[in-house]
């Protein structure tokens, strides 16, 4: 009986980390999605990403060209390596700084901010899961390691 139960459990486990890997996945695309396409914009027309810095967003203690510089290249860049799974962690966490600055100085109390925070939270502290390079080059190093 107890066998059967671990057995069981072995089985749903194994099938438990795929799903949570796909999850990840979801996550990783979904918040991507959400960072490029806004960084996108922000290229699309630079004088009034400027405009728009220096009159509605007002990031404290930067200056607005410094501040806009900064917020596109880490929506252009941040996406990207979480779309690959490659360091996960790290874009996650340039992100959601970028979300906590968005959600605290320019558009306080925005409930997709807080939905943003937490899917980046989960990618934080889960990774990239097995379908993120990440996994896949500590695997390979973790292998040559043990060899």
């Amino acid at each position: 009986m107890i066998k059967c139960a671990c057995s069981m459990m072995d089985k749903f486990t194994a099938k438990s980390n795929w799903l949570q890997s796909a999850a990840l996945l979801a996550a990783r695309l979904w918040i991507a999605k959400v960072f490029l396409m806004s960084g996108l914009v922000k290229i699309k027309s630079w004088s009034s990403t400027i405009t728009l810095f220096t009159d509605e967003y007002k990031v404290p203690v930067l200056p607005p060209e410094v501040a806009a510089y900064m917020a596109t290249a880490a929506e252009l860049s941040l996406p990207v390596l979480l779309v690959l799974g490659l360091m996960t962690p790290l874009a996650a966490l340039g992100l959601f700084v970028m979300t906590m600055v968005i959600e605290l100085f320019i558009y306080p109390g925005t409930t997709d901010h807080y939905h943003w925070m937490l899917l980046l939270g989960i990618l934080l502290s889960h990774g990239s899961g097995k379908f993120g390079a990440d996994f896949w080059i500590l695997k390979h190093f973790r292998t040559k390691a043990l060899s």
